[in-house]
């Protein structure tokens, strides 16, 4: 199995990043790489809660990815499972979110039980392009 792990650090206070990936309407503004969209997303975030984000691409193509939470500790730690729909295969995500000072804060991610290194650096490349946007959450 493969994985990836991701370390950013972030000019917003550790509570503002956590619930950014929390809160719905938050996640709508940045959880897609690049010029993709989020026209939808649900997200109970509690153990044994669901989630669902539909990612569209410009030209209108969707990508839909959904899972369970397995574990949630508010501004400390997230992990939940991952399957893009139409996919046998589900992977695992893990964030551990920690405070710099009170205005900034860090994120360690890691992705892991993927089948091959192909989808792992497809994955490396998307969750990039997604941190990129939630920078721009900060302002």
């Amino acid at each position: 199995m493969y994985q990836l792990t991701i370390e950013q650090n972030f000019n917003m206070p550790l509570t503002k990043l956590f619930d950014a990936w929390c809160k719905v309407e938050t996640i709508k503004q940045w959880f897609a790489p690049g010029e993709m969209m989020v026209p939808e997303a649900t997200a109970d975030v509690k153990v044994g809660g669901n989630y669902r984000i539909v990612m569209k691409s410009p030209d209108g193509e969707e990508h839909i990815v959904g899972g369970e939470y397995l574990q949630v500790e508010a501004n400390k730690k997230l992990v939940f499972s991952w399957q893009w729909e139409g996919s046998p295969h589900t992977t695992k995500v893990e964030i551990d979110f920690a405070a710099l000072d009170d205005s900034n804060a860090s994120l360690c991610l890691t992705h892991s039980e993927f089948a091959d290194q192909e989808a792992c650096d497809k994955h490396n490349q998307g969750w990039n392009g997604c941190l990129a946007n939630l920078h721009k959450c900060a302002d």
